[in-house]
């Protein structure tokens, strides 16, 4: 039987509220990546230049340091990593978290949450953060109104 971790970034409450509702439809554990140093709203401002955010997606060699850590990651198969998109990519915070762990031979399934944007080249960014037998999926976005039901689907799909 696989055991699945619900893992996420949430910097506003949006990805926060899709994770919980997919932990309850995969049946997982749910774990909050929070960053060391907790972002202000002047720190996601992506139209200033100089904003926290702005700095660290353009850097990306950017790894913002993690409070807390999943104590028993060996335990799951099955890792559904969730953030909301930034500049068509994932929040370099999840590189930080996907080079905190040996994600030798899990699966990862990427699920985020976007004012606008697709998935981009987030599969490609953060391939070069797991080891070569991690399988990541790039997942789907959980915008809007969602039904665990809809989740419980998509869930067993994969």
């Amino acid at each position: 039987m696989t055991k699945s971790l619900v893992a996420y970034f949430s910097a506003t409450g949006t990805t926060a509220g899709a994770a919980e509702l997919l932990a309850k439809a995969a049946d997982a554990e749910l774990f909050a990546i929070r960053p060391a140093v907790p972002y202000t709203k002047a720190d996601l401002n992506w139209m200033d230049d100089r904003s926290r955010s702005s700095l660290e997606m353009r850097d990306p060699s950017s790894r913002p340091a993690i409070a807390g850590r999943v104590e028993n990651m060996d335990a799951y198969d099955r890792v559904y990593l969730g953030f909301p998109i930034w500049w068509y990519v994932a929040p370099t915070i999840i590189n930080s978290f996907l080079e905190s762990y040996d994600f030798s031979g899990k699966t990862i399934v990427l699920f985020a949450t976007s004012g606008g944007s697709g998935f981009g080249k987030t599969v490609e960014g953060l391939e070069g953060s797991v080891s070569p037998t991690a399988r990541i999926m790039g997942g789907r976005l959980l915008n809007g109104r969602l039904s665990e039901s809809e989740l419980r689907a998509w869930v067993k799909s994969l």
